[in-house]
């Protein structure tokens, strides 16, 4: 094996601050506003607010949301059951004995989880894909934990039957297809495929939806029809 030959020693030259970064900003301060603008929701000015709050919190405060950051990279991991975050192998509600384990509830993302809970209508299991099928985003069956789903309905392991799936993907387009898809996979096994009631305005995100129209949907769900 070849010896690692380090690389020679180069200039270090300071980094050019993102080309959106506000003009006379310390460059620390715009890869903080950067960094926050890659997260959902958060405009210019949002991350601008949050990275000078940031300059301003004490030493203490920032090591202490560093170290919460850092925690859930860590330690957080995914369900191997379901597929829902957890810091366990196994989520809370895959190792609760109190919950139905003849209905599984899918959904997109573990947010959907939170608000399902949210609304005690439902006390099943679930199954997060961790997206939808969308074909103009470039996201295929493949890429979605569809598979583990399929996997799950199959096995003959556990002393409880699956006799229903609930999908409750969101109600665009893409939530929509996958739903479909999900019909048709599902179908070959004989297993009832049911839908949130359409009481969900359509475009609804799941998480966004309140908690008497969720429980609403999931009490007035129907069954599936190709």
């Amino acid at each position: 094996m070849a010896a690692f030959r380090p690389d020679p020693p180069r200039s270090i030259t300071p980094a050019a601050p993102p080309s959106d970064a506000p003009r006379g900003v310390a460059a620390p301060v715009s890869r903080v506003i950067d960094a926050f603008r890659r997260l959902p929701g958060i405009g210019p000015k949002s991350a601008q607010r949050l990275a000078y709050h940031l300059v301003r919190m004490p030493e203490a405060e920032a090591a202490e949301l560093s170290e919460a950051i850092t925690g859930v990279k860590q330690r957080i991991k995914l369900c191997e059951t379901c597929a829902d975050i957890t810091e366990e192998p196994v989520c809370g509600i895959c190792s609760n004995t109190n919950r139905d384990r003849t209905v599984i509830c899918v959904v997109e993302e573990p947010l959907d989880v939170t608000a399902l809970e949210r609304t005690r209508a439902y006390n099943g299991l679930y199954h997060v894909l961790h997206g939808a099928i969308s074909p103009t985003s470039g996201i295929a069956a493949s890429d979605l934990k569809i598979k583990e789903l399929l996997q799950r309905l199959q096995d003959d392991t556990t002393d409880q039957t699956i006799n229903e799936v609930i999908v409750a993907t969101n109600t665009n387009l893409d939530g929509e297809a996958t739903a479909m898809y999900l019909q048709r996979a599902i179908a070959p096994a004989g297993i009832k495929v049911t839908r949130l009631a359409r009481g969900l305005p359509s475009g609804t995100d799941i998480e966004y939806a309140d908690d008497a129209t969720l429980a609403h949907s999931l009490e007035s769900r129907s069954e599936i029809s190709d």
